[in-house]
């Protein structure tokens, strides 16, 4: 389903400025008996993005009522939103004349996201690194390349996901999802200011973990504070909390704070 100007149109152009340059932004939410989970917050997140990216506003009642029609036919699945900057002229420049093209499309829940989330992930340790990108960083913007990149790496290697590393070295995030690890009673998240993505769900677990009065700290890192970490558990907004079990050769036991995060959220 696509829009522009509150009408909806059949086809997205060839030279959607997405399709051109990544120019835009997007998220993914998780439906659960016909209702989008934690919208409140996606939508912030993608206020956010459109500011950094100075698109041009899009209209809000609409995207959420064509949002409400879409989940209302799913008891357990998802919704993506993406955001383009609309049609525009070969050159980089912004300034168009057209205003930001909404998609809406939803998909099945991942079929083996429950068993990820009782038996937990093994990960690898990426070799493919995050650039470093302060001007784009936290947002989920849509050139997503690096990530491509490190899948392609995954799959060759037959893990589901990975750690992965910035430039300099530091833990940033896994393909796919945000990092969390436990050690001497205080909850650890990477510095997320010059790479990787500020996802809804770790947004949800800061707040959690403030209200239940819980040191927290982002830290930049290397891969061997992981190593020696006495819980370690990853979140996106579809998976929602799945312990880690490894991270290559190093194995981690299920804790009780994943298992916690998990039956406070509906996962269990």
């Amino acid at each position: 389903m696509y829009w522009r100007n509150n009408v909806v149109i059949e086809q997205v152009s060839v030279t959607d400025r997405s399709f051109q340059y990544g120019d835009g932004c997007f998220t993914t939410i998780r439906v659960e008996q016909g209702q989008p989970v934690f919208w409140s917050l996606h939508k912030q997140r993608m206020l956010r993005a459109i500011e950094r990216l100075k698109l041009k506003p899009i209209d809000w009642q609409l995207t959420e009522r064509q949002l409400m029609k879409l989940a209302q036919s799913y008891q357990h699945g998802g919704i993506k939103i993406h955001l383009s900057r609309g049609e525009g002229g070969r050159g980089y420049s912004p300034d168009l004349e057209g205003d930001t093209l909404v998609t809406l499309s939803t998909f099945a829940y991942p079929s083996h996201y429950q068993a990820l989330q009782l038996q937990g992930v093994s990960l690898a340790l990426c070799e493919t690194r995050l650039g470093l990108n302060p001007l784009l960083s936290g947002i989920k913007h849509n050139n997503r390349l690096e990530q491509v990149l490190i899948k392609h790496e995954l799959e060759q290697k037959g893990y589901v996901d990975g750690v992965v590393l910035d430039l300099n070295g530091h833990v940033i995030e896994t393909s796919m999802a945000n990092v969390f690890w436990l050690k001497d009673g205080t909850l650890y998240t990477p510095n997320l200011s010059q790479s990787g993505v500020e996802g809804v769900m770790r947004q949800r677990v800061l707040e959690l973990t403030e209200q239940w009065g819980i040191p927290t700290k982002t830290v930049y890192v290397p891969i061997e504070t992981l190593f020696d970490a006495e819980e370690v558990f990853m979140t996106n907004s579809i998976l929602g909390v799945a312990p880690v079990v490894a991270i290559t050769d190093i194995c981690f036991n299920i804790g009780d704070f994943s298992r916690r995060l998990q039956e406070t959220l509906g996962q269990c």
